[in-house]
C-alpha cells in the first residue's frame, strides 16, 4: 500500500533530519544521498520547525557567501535513537536509496 501524502511528508522529515544528525548537512549533499530535487530538500529542512526539529543553518566563520552546514539542536518530541535505528525503513519506504 502506498504511503499517504502526510505519511510521506512526515517520514521525508524524520528521515532528513536523521541524515543532517548523521553528517550529511547541506542541501547538495542531501539531494545525493535520496534523489529529492534542491527545492523538496529546502522546504523538508525548513520544515522541520512544524515537527518542533530545531535545525538551523552554521555559516562557516570567515565564508562570505552561504557556506555552512544544517545542524540539528533539538529534536522535540522525537528520540533520535529510535529514528536512527529505522531510517533504512523509512528511507526504502519513501523509495531513496540506502544511506551512505
Amino acid at each position: 500500500m502506498p504511503l499517504s501524502k502526510t505519511q510521506s511528508s512526515f517520514y521525508r522529515r524524520l528521515y532528513v533530519a536523521h541524515l543532517v544528525d548523521s553528517g550529511i548537512t547541506s542541501v547538495p549533499a542531501i539531494m545525493a544521498a535520496t534523489g529529492m530535487p534542491r527545492r523538496t530538500a529546502q522546504d523538508t529542512l525548513g520544515a522541520l520547525a512544524e515537527l518542533d526539529i530545531v535545525c538551523e543553518f552554521e555559516k562557516d566563520a570567515g565564508e562570505r557567501h552561504n557556506i555552512g552546514r544544517y545542524v540539528i539542536r533539538d529534536w522535540g518530541p522525537f528520540d533520535p535513537s529510535w529514528i536512527s535505528a529505522h531510517a533504512a525503513r523509512l528511507g526504502a519506504e519513501l523509495g531513496y536509496p540506502p544511506a551512505p
